[in-house]
């Protein structure tokens, strides 16, 4: 279902020794994965016999009780669609190896022995056991078939879907055989792990999942021995967890005493088709692999997994407030060298009263503050218009004053009267030319201003406003370092908010986080807004979300339709975000003119529609398929 599957990790209650024990806590945790549609699910290391067993592990008694438990384990669960990856261990060629079994519809379809074997403190796997690094042979006679065999394995379904596996240390080795797997193709890493637990290891476990499933551009899926371990020498805490390109979706607890099954949906389309978009992946050296077809899974009727409404904002508060500190550093630094290359210390500004020249002064003062800069020398023009209210140019005015820059008004009601005349446009024509009139002369005031002074024009739009072409050509469009142009309007607002911990702009911040969105073109009613934006062209929080989905990873209009709906549950019905959505690809594709020319400024995030940067697209490709993708959602 648009690219997600199921996968489970599985902790059982592990009896040491006792195959017999753990194949009936294994078989019940299968059949309730099976129940709730899991597709596949994995069990610890060893899962059958005990990773503690020690030189029990030479004995044939017990491996002949593990064959058997894993048999009886394939016969309870040859109706079930759900795959089962467990650990055990394999006699192949007069060697033991530490391996894991991949069960599906009462058949073995392929078995994975681990790479590196840890010899050292309190382990000693070397042992009783070989690498399967350099095994030849490519089949191993198990269980009267002759299984697939190597470290080479991978396992599809033929669509987004290919997994590989790998063994506790493989993932601490230099180069986790995950590398190779994902290098080819794989973007669902299973690890059936036996990792003790020792003060501080927990975090450092995390950090080494997140960072290669982030690495690799892959889920990862890891699940660790419980408390029935042996408890000898260690002890065991059933550590399981579920990863997404660095994020952590499920996470067991630790030092549970009764079985545990963590679930999370996992979206794999999306990362096939972000590492399209990222050349040090397709760099990456491949090697040989055996893909092993399995059986259809589970089918998924719905999504068990929260999308985050604002994807550019963190929804931590904490993250929030650090994240934007260093946005606006990156921005005031960026200003910084564009001023000092230029040997320019003075901006000119245009304000207005709004969210995105508001962020662009704050930013320019920090800038000159860290330079230690004369604030004086940032000129901040208002530019009253026929739309222009009280509420915000008082707000801008104030603000300025606040700040210590140099405040300048201009009236452009003269200027454009007379463009009107020289054009012969009628005023009472409030139509684009009407509203582009203003927009221009407004950029024609700061760009001869800045030449007046010797400074530098400082563009306020935003990225999403860039995205949607909401500017006008040669107007706001145009500047000398657009300052915003990697910054969403969704995180603008947060950003904003940062800056109002100084007591002395607080309140006038928080009257211009209240204010409507405008471009404030059209006359206002009695000091009223008349013109909002987001009435006009839809919901910001809608657009960027879009922008998100769509440029992050080339989601289909479909997925990104189906994830909207998700994240905005009872917010937005189907119908308003298809509208809106029909209204982003329009503007999108219409309006690629404007950004192939879009002047210089600074990348923030991950996503920039600088044609220099990100984004390269021709102005005029055809939209057909993505509207007829919208139709048919």
């Amino acid at each position: 279902m648009h690219g997600f599957y199921r996968i489970a990790c599985a902790v059982h209650r592990t009896a040491v020794a006792n195959p017999q024990s753990n194949s009936d806590e294994v078989v019940a945790l299968i059949r309730e994965a099976s129940r709730r549609d899991v597709g596949i699910v994995v069990f610890p290391e060893l899962t059958l016999t005990g990773y503690t067993a020690g030189d029990l592990l030479f004995q044939q008694a017990l491996y002949e009780s593990q064959n058997q438990a894993l048999s009886a384990i394939i016969e309870a669960t040859k109706t079930i669609d759900t795959i089962a990856i467990i650990g055990i261990m394999l006699l192949d060629a007069n060697r033991l190896y530490n391996c894991a079994a991949v069960i599906q519809k009462g058949k073995i379809l392929g078995i994975v022995p681990k790479s590196y074997l840890p010899n050292n403190k309190e382990f000693y796997e070397k042992r009783q056991f070989d690498s399967g690094k350099d095994i030849v042979r490519l089949t191993t006679d198990f269980l009267g078939a002759d299984v697939p065999f190597g470290v080479d394995l991978l396992f599809g379904d033929g669509t987004d879907l290919l997994f590989g596996i790998e063994l506790c240390e493989d993932l601490w080795a230099v180069t986790p055989p995950s590398n190779h797997m994902a290098s080819n193709g794989a973007n669902l890493i299973f690890n059936l792990s036996a990792s003790n637990e020792l003060v501080g290891k927990a975090e450092y476990r995390e950090s080494l999942v997140r960072s290669q499933s982030a690495r690799a551009m892959c889920a990862y899926a890891y699940t660790s021995s419980g408390v029935g371990e042996s408890t000898t020498d260690t002890v065991f805490g059933g550590d399981a967890m579920i990863c997404e390109y660095g994020a952590l979706l499920a996470r067991s607890a630790r030092f549970a005493l009764n079985a545990q099954l963590i679930i999370a949906d996992v979206d794999l389309q999306k990362l096939v088709w972000m590492r399209l978009a990222e050349s040090s992946f397709t760099d990456a050296r491949r090697k040989n692999v055996r893909i092993v077809k399995i059986a259809p899974l589970p089918k998924l009727y719905s999504i068990n997994r929260r999308f985050a409404p604002y994807p550019f904002v963190p929804e931590n508060r904490a993250e929030q407030s650090y994240r934007s500190e260093e946005i606006t550093m990156i921005q005031a630094h960026g200003l910084i060298k564009r001023m000092t290359h230029t040997r320019i210390q003075k901006a000119v500004i245009g304000i207005s009263g709004g969210l995105d020249s508001t962020l662009a002064l704050l930013v320019a003062h920090k800038a000159f503050a860290i330079m230690g800069w004369d604030t004086q020398e940032i000129i901040a023009v208002t530019m009253p218009g026929f739309g222009t209210t009280e509420r915000t140019k008082n707000n801008a005015m104030k603000l300025c004053e606040a700040l210590g820059v140099t405040l300048k008004d201009v009236d452009i009601k003269p200027i454009c009267l007379n463009e009107f005349e020289a054009i012969g446009h009628d005023n009472a024509s409030h139509d684009v030319t009407y509203e582009n009139v203003q927009a221009r002369a407004r950029t024609s005031v700061l760009m001869n201003m800045a030449n007046k002074h010797g400074a530098l024009v400082i563009g306020t739009g935003d990225l999403s406003e860039i995205a949607l072409g909401w500017n006008t050509y040669n107007g706001d469009h145009m500047s000398m370092y657009a300052l915003n142009s990697g910054v969403p309007k969704t995180l603008i607002r947060y950003l904003v908010e940062n800056f109002a911990n100084n007591e002395h702009i607080t309140d006038i911040l928080h009257d211009i986080l209240d204010t409507p969105i405008s471009p404030e073109l059209l006359p206002h009613d009695k000091g009223v807004i008349t013109q909002e934006t987001e009435s006009l062209i839809g919901p910001y929080e809608l657009h960027d979300f879009f922008l998100y989905h769509i440029i992050k990873y080339g989601a289909k209009p479909s997925k990104v339709l189906y994830l909207c709906e998700n994240a905005f549950d009872g917010l937005y019905d189907q119908e308003s975000i298809k509208k809106w959505l029909t209204v982003f690809i329009k503007r999108f594709f219409t309006q690629q003119f404007k950004r192939s020319c879009m002047p210089d400024g600074p990348k923030v995030g991950t996503i920039s529609l600088s044609p220099r940067a990100d984004w390269r697209m021709p102005s005029d490709a055809d939209m057909e398929v993505w509207l007829t993708e919208i139709e048919r959602a």
